[in-house]
This record gives structure tokens, C-alpha cells and sequence, in this order.
């Protein structure tokens, strides 16, 4: 039976087959620049906030989506125009961080206006962002001692897909409950991954 790396490898493999790369592919000869890529997607994401902050569930979560959609051909369009570049993946990994935050904060918005206030759900967006943040920090350390990191089962396009999916169906307090569990689990899923590993090389 494959392990849960393997399954989400095989399904990221499947989508830059058959997505990813005919899509950067296609940007990349209309004049298309992976910055450019990048920060359209954080603009998309920071108006999904706002139509998060507003309530309007479904737009934001096609927004959100949709800037997700360019955050994922920033990198093919890279190597599509051999203009892979350290300062890209820079601006990449900030984006995505600022991105994920911000519709966190739309939603932290709207569960704290008086209208529509709700005290869990505006603890929820914290912690789901806290957790998030620490997904990617975990990563991030894991990486700079020499080691992948990789491990967990939230990573961000699964982030990505539980907000989508349940921005659109109108029902943000699932998603907020789902990466406020998960995302904590997931960081230390990951954390005792590579501590176990490090323990090896002491």
C-alpha cells in the first residue's frame, strides 16, 4: 500500500503533467514573466480576502483559487524562459506565505465584525494561520541543517484545496476548523519526522 508521500507526489506529478506544464508553457510564449505570475496571484488572494471579510464566501473562494492557479505556474514559466533565479523563488515563498495569511485575515475580519462576530472562529483563523506559518518554518529549519522536511499531510496546496473547495461551498468555520487541527498535527508530524532523523547523525 503506498505511504502518503507517495500518493500526494503522484498526484503533484499528475498535475504538472497535465496542467502545469501545457499552461506555463503556453504564458510563458504570450509574455508571461514568473514574477509577474507571482504577484498576480497575491493580488488575487488579497481580493479574495476582501470578499472573505465581506462574506461573500464564493467569490473569494474562486479568487482564491485563481491566484492559487498562478502561484502554481510561477516556477514552470521559470524554467519555460530559463529565468529560474534565487531572487524568483524568494518573491515565491513570501507570496505564498502573505497570500495563505491574508485570507486568514479576511476571515479573522468577518468573525470578529459585530455583525457576524463569533469568538472560535476568529481563534480558529489564528491558530490555522499559527499552524500554517509553523508547517513552513519546520520546512524551511529542516532544510538549512541539511534535511527534506517534506514530511506531514497539510501542506500548502492541500491548505490551498480545503480553503478553495469550502470558501465556494460557504462554509469557512469547516475550513477554519479542519486547518486549526490539522495544521498544528501536521507541523509536528513533520518536526518529529526530522527529529528522528537528526538523532541519527548525532
Amino acid at each position: 500500500m503506498p505511504d502518503l508521500q507517495s500518493v500526494r507526489y503522484g498526484f503533484r506529478n499528475a498535475v504538472s503533467r497535465y496542467f502545469e506544464i501545457p499552461a506555463s508553457t503556453f504564458l510563458a510564449r504570450i509574455g508571461f514573466t514568473p514574477n509577474r505570475a507571482t504577484l498576480l496571484g497575491l493580488a488575487l488572494a488579497g481580493v479574495g480576502a476582501y470578499f472573505a471579510a465581506t462574506g461573500t464566501f464564493w467569490l473569494a473562494g474562486i479568487l482564491v483559487g485563481a491566484g492559487a492557479t498562478f502561484d502554481l505556474l510561477d516556477g514552470g514559466i521559470a524554467r519555460r524562459t530559463g529565468t529560474v533565479s534565487k531572487r524568483g523563488a524568494l518573491l515565491d515563498s513570501v507570496a505564498d506565505r502573505v497570500a495563505e495569511g491574508v485570507v486568514l485575515f479576511g476571515l479573522l475580519i468577518y468573525f470578529t465584525r459585530p455583525a457576524t462576530m463569533d469568538q472560535t472562529m476568529a481563534i480558529l483563523a489564528f491558530i490555522a494561520f499559527a499552524g500554517s506559518i509553523m508547517v513552513s518554518y519546520v520546512r524551511a529549519r529542516a532544510e538549512g541543517l541539511g534535511y527534506k522536511g517534506t514530511a506531514g499531510f497539510l501542506t500548502r496546496p492541500e491548505r490551498v484545496v480545503i480553503m478553495v473547495v469550502l470558501l465556494v461551498l460557504g462554509q469557512p468555520d469547516w475550513a477554519l476548523w479542519v486547518l486549526a487541527i490539522g495544521t498544528p498535527l501536521s507541523a509536528l508530524w513533520r518536526f518529529w519526522a526530522e527529529w528522528r532523523g537528526a538523532a541519527n547523525d548525532s
